[in-house]
């Protein structure tokens, strides 16, 4: 009896240890998810920042295609403009539908496919879309490696009792991008 309040107090120590503990690894792992996002939106913006040159190289020959270059600009500014992640990633969906209709328009015009400035924009829009998809993954692993620890028993009365809330991985919603592309010769 007279080392109860001892043992009380040493498991009230435990107890806070680990609470600061998993505080501290929740804390961590939500700076990486955010860190992840912030690189993936920095090549995107570098993104948004090719396409209004894409855009005008692509008007200077194909001039009747004026609402496809239009709706190309709007879906950027509306990827650009997101402000939550469901957004940005719905928005994201749009633009890359209406990306792919431009180069749809460019394959339609032999003598663009062949202009040094089109083709530069081209080759750095590629390398840019690659490093977005390399962001993804790494957004997309660190998110699930936080949504575990929130979820994960016991983290996860730490992870209620201070707020940290599940976040959304960055997902293609637009059906029609899972689709097989079709390729005849």
């Amino acid at each position: 009896m007279e080392f109860l309040p001892y043992i009380l107090i040493g498991l009230v120590v435990v107890i806070g240890f680990w609470i600061m503990s998993a505080y501290n690894s929740l804390v961590s792992l939500r700076n990486r998810v955010d860190e992840a996002f912030s690189t993936m939106d920095v090549y995107m913006v570098k993104r948004y920042d090719l396409i209004p040159n894409l855009v005008e190289t692509v008007k200077g020959y194909a001039r009747h295609e004026s609402e496809t270059l239009e709706k190309v600009i709007a879906a950027r500014n509306a990827a650009q403009g997101s402000r939550t992640l469901e957004e940005k990633a719905t928005n994201e969906a749009s633009f890359q539908g209406a990306l792919g209709r431009l180069f749809a328009i460019a394959e339609a015009y032999p003598d663009l496919k062949a202009n040094v400035n089109f083709l530069e924009l081209q080759g750095q829009l590629k390398v840019v879309e690659e490093d977005i998809a390399q962001s993804r993954k790494y957004y997309n692993g660190s998110t699930r490696e936080y949504n575990t620890t929130t979820e994960r028993f016991p983290n996860n009365f730490v992870a209620n009792m201070f707020g940290f809330k599940r976040r959304p991985l960055f997902e293609v919603t637009d059906e029609a991008q899972r689709q097989n592309v079709k390729v005849q010769f």
